[in-house]
């Protein structure tokens, strides 16, 4: 037997005692749990920033559309429908109409922005195209509104947009003033 400092008896250890294996046990799910707490947060905060990003897109997206045509429009109506725009090209009789509206998306909560596309050649309709312009439109926060009735002479179509995607919403509001005749 050895003595140490204080006259005592050291026995030698061979592992570890219950109430040192109890704190070591408490310590790492301290520990764990901290990590999973973490990891969750930025796991949300990724997805809340790529929701928020998807509706910027969509509203961009549908902003950038709608303002092209508008801008080659003739005539602008939106009264009877959601908006519609009609042109005839510059060089050729060629004969455009958009019709744009906003359709039930499967959740029937939001809508998406519907666009067609008819060109007619000469009177005689040539093509039909139908394509999705953006998704997750709230249609409480979305609208087309001319500044006079006359457009597209001397008046500005405000147009607002607004996506929501995963409870992040972006609204955007669009001025454009179409073509003179």
């Amino acid at each position: 037997m050895k003595l140490d400092r204080l006259g005592l008896i050291r026995q030698r250890q061979r592992g570890l005692t219950l109430v040192e294996l109890m704190i070591a046990i408490a310590l790492a799910g301290i520990v764990t749990a901290g990590i999973t707490m973490m990891v969750s947060n930025v796991f949300a905060a990724s997805v809340r920033t790529s929701n928020h990003m998807t509706a910027v897109r969509q509203v961009q997206h549908a902003g950038k559309q709608v303002s092209q045509d508008v801008l080659m429009a003739g005539t602008v109506d939106t009264k009877s429908h959601f908006l519609k725009l009609t042109w005839t090209e510059p060089v050729t009789p060629d004969l455009h109409e958009v019709i744009y509206t906003l359709v039930n998306m499967p959740s029937g909560e939001f809508k998406r922005l519907q666009l067609e596309h008819y060109h007619y050649i000469d009177s005689i309709l040539h093509s039909t195209t139908s394509t999705t312009m953006a998704e997750y439109i709230d249609p409480d926060g979305t609208g087309c509104t001319p500044e006079v009735d006359a457009l597209p002479k001397g008046g500005i179509l405000t147009f607002t947009v607004t996506a929501n995607v995963g409870g992040q919403s972006e609204t955007r509001v669009y001025e454009v003033k179409p073509r003179p005749d």
